[in-house]
């Protein structure tokens, strides 16, 4: 029997997650409860997949992000179906890190061997084309530039421990009780902060590459200094014979002429 089986209290530090956790459960509570009059049947279920969609990235988060959970309360959190692991092991990997769940990945729930369209890099679609995920509502979690950092458009795909970090490091209104989920403004902002983030990696091969050209560039540029300086230094030398040989040979004329008068003198006497 697992440690786990024996004891059901969560691990020390659980606290610090424990708002959040318990207000995404009460909210899921309120979801599953509510009249589904006047929606798809699929529709219905959207915000019960986004809300553990949401848990699910908290968790991971705080904890392969932001490290400030203990791998005692991810374990915990694994152990008691509080979030998704199959999910999150997805969220590891190059091209999955915005996924909205397993589902859309499995070529066995689509025709002809495919995946879901959410899969579909946004700068493939039209500018105009606006998808949404028939399981979950995704609007689109795909890798890449121009793809959504909110996937689900609403509360559900805010990113809450970055929300949460933002609000501890600015220190604001400390006493004041907030929503978990950020306010409008707070979500332009955690939209832009996701961009940048997500551009980051895009970009980061395009600057590796830049730095190269450029140290090349620098290489060449030095290559053809030091050749102009040995070319200068060349030039100098060649000329420093020539004049070595025009003083030479005015020496010489000179010995001669001296040697001349010195004979003519001679003779006179």
């Amino acid at each position: 029997m697992s440690k786990w089986s024996r004891n059901r209290q969560p691990p020390v530090g659980y606290e610090y997650i424990q708002p959040v956790m318990d207000a995404l459960a009460d909210e899921l509570r309120e979801k599953m409860n509510e009249p589904h009059e006047g929606k798809r049947q699929c529709e219905s279920l959207w915000p019960i997949h986004q809300i553990s969609w949401q848990r699910s990235r908290y968790v991971y988060d705080m904890y392969y992000m932001y490290k400030r959970i203990s791998r005692e309360i991810y374990d915990y959190c694994v152990k008691m179906k509080l979030v998704d692991a199959n999910l999150i092991a997805k969220w590891k990997k190059p091209g999955y890190e915005r996924l909205c769940s397993t589902y859309a990945i499995n070529s066995k729930n689509y025709n002809y061997g495919t995946v879901s369209i959410c899969r579909v890099p946004r700068h493939q679609l039209s500018e105009d084309q606006v998808i949404q995920e028939k399981h979950s509502g995704c609007r689109g979690c795909a890798s890449g530039p121009g793809g959504y950092s909110n996937i689900f458009g609403n509360k559900y795909g805010q990113y809450l421990a970055r929300i949460q970090i933002a609000r501890e490091e600015q220190a604001m209104n400390k006493s004041e009780k907030k929503e978990i989920w950020a306010s409008p403004e707070e979500d332009v902002l955690d939209e832009k902060i996701g961009k940048r983030e997500g551009t980051k990696r895009d970009l980061q091969d395009g600057e590796d590459i830049k730095t190269l050209k450029r140290a090349r560039v620098n290489e060449d540029l030095i290559t053809e200094t030091q050749k102009e300086e040995q070319e200068e230094d060349e030039s100098d030398e060649d000329e420093i014979e020539k004049q070595d040989e025009r003083s030479d040979e005015e020496i010489t004329s000179k010995a001669d002429g001296d040697d001349a008068q010195q004979e003519q003198s001679d003779c006179e006497n």
